[in-house]
């Protein structure tokens, strides 16, 4: 399918030094949109970007960004890792893949995933050996954490705290450390998941690449492991703990379970990206492996109000759109539901990990996709 509208996403130049060995456009990992404020991430950095959409140009085809302002994460988190490594080029990455709001914070995922390394050009035998045997843990991939947003004209800005209604609001991070955080610790005992959280995330090991809000709830979905074809969300509740700028883990239910678990039978894919629409989840899917597509847009109906476990089988599933991707290059990655129609038709903006020469303009500016999203029917007894 081909797209129906593209935005224009400008940099500014000079915002790479955040951002490990590539430039900013070339690896967005996820998208939100709120008011005119377009937030995204480089999974090789360690900030979030914050781009203000302006009015579609003369054609009606296509819109554009503009004031392109980055919010170092560092300024609101104690992230384990310093933003630098031993160099001013070796960068402690957050791999930020989950993005979502729920009115009062922003909320971010790391990937929470281990890391191999991969043979260069030209390494021997030997050396290649070395590095496809180097596992690592980044200590600043366990983020999982909320900043405030207040109105900044007809978007949004980050604070630190802020006071809202007389309320006071405060950046926090679920309690952890370098080796990982008290949700991995937690699902390091379960089932299904514990035996992959020894597994670097590329290799299909655990790996969180989605995040959505769901009630007061927010459901994690991961790009691996994929067991038997299906895919996994981890639902969770955080709350403020004693220590100032920490969250803790907090029941689900009165049985005091602190998470729930759903599979969704994706026939192999791993989850991408999540994004809510009214009471539904709409699920990105794609390879849980380097590999180039397939790639689906899936409804997971009601999912935003969650209640209990789910097993999802295929057929339950909606697929929405078949999206294109590229060889080796223009990997969907991230989804933002972007715009809502005179028609009322609502669109979706996908943005891409390893963008191709073709989506690049000048030295900054980089080509996203949006699609228009087909009309949610109903099934039958379904009320409206």
């Amino acid at each position: 399918m081909h797209p129906s509208n593209i935005v224009l996403l400008e940099f500014h130049p000079e915002r790479d030094e955040l951002c490990y060995g590539k430039e900013l456009r070339d690896g967005l990992s996820v998208a939100l949109r709120m008011g005119s404020s377009l937030w995204l991430a480089n999974d090789e950095s360690v900030s979030i970007e914050r781009l203000t959409v302006c009015d579609e140009d003369s054609t009606g085809k296509s819109s554009f960004t503009r004031g392109h302002r980055q919010y170092a994460l560092h300024d609101y988190f104690d992230l384990p890792l310093p933003p630098h490594g031993e160099s001013p080029d070796d960068i402690n990455e957050a791999d930020i893949e989950g993005l979502a709001c729920d009115g009062k914070y922003l909320w971010l995922a790391g990937s929470h995933s281990l890391r191999r390394k991969q043979p260069k050009d030209g390494d021997g035998i030997k050396k290649a050996h070395k590095r496809l045997a180097s596992v690592s843990a980044d200590g600043n991939r366990y983020l999982l954490g909320r900043i405030p947003v207040v109105p900044d004209g007809d978007g949004y800005t980050l604070e630190k705290e802020a006071v809202v209604k007389d309320k006071r609001r405060t950046a926090a991070m679920l309690r952890g450390d370098c080796h990982g955080n008290e949700l991995t610790a937690l699902l390091r005992q379960d089932e299904h998941l514990g035996p992959f959280l020894a597994i670097p995330g590329k290799d299909n090991g655990f790996d969180i690449e989605g995040l959505a809000v769901a009630g007061k709830h927010l459901l994690l979905g991961l790009r691996g492991p994929v067991l038997r074809g299906w895919a996994v969300v981890v639902e969770i509740a955080l709350v403020d703990d004693d220590a100032p700028g920490r969250l803790r883990l907090a029941p689900l239910d009165q049985d005091g379970r602190l998470y729930r678990k759903h599979f969704l039978d994706l026939r192999g894919l791993g989850i991408r990206d999540l994004c809510v629409q009214g009471k539904d989840v709409l699920v990105l899917a794609g390879p849980t492996m380097d590999l180039d597509g397939p790639v689906q847009l899936l409804r997971w109906r009601g999912a935003a109000q969650p209640g209990k476990d789910t097993v999802l089988a295929a057929g339950a599933l909606e697929r929405v759109l078949e999206l294109p991707f590229g060889r080796g290059v223009d990997h969907p990655e991230g989804i933002a539901l972007f715009a809502t129609g005179k028609d009322g038709a609502a669109s979706l903006l996908v943005v891409h990990d390893s963008a191709s020469p073709s989506r690049q303009i000048g030295d900054s500016t980089l080509v996203a996709d949006v699609f228009t999203l087909p009309r949610r029917g109903r099934r039958k007894g379904e009320a409206s």
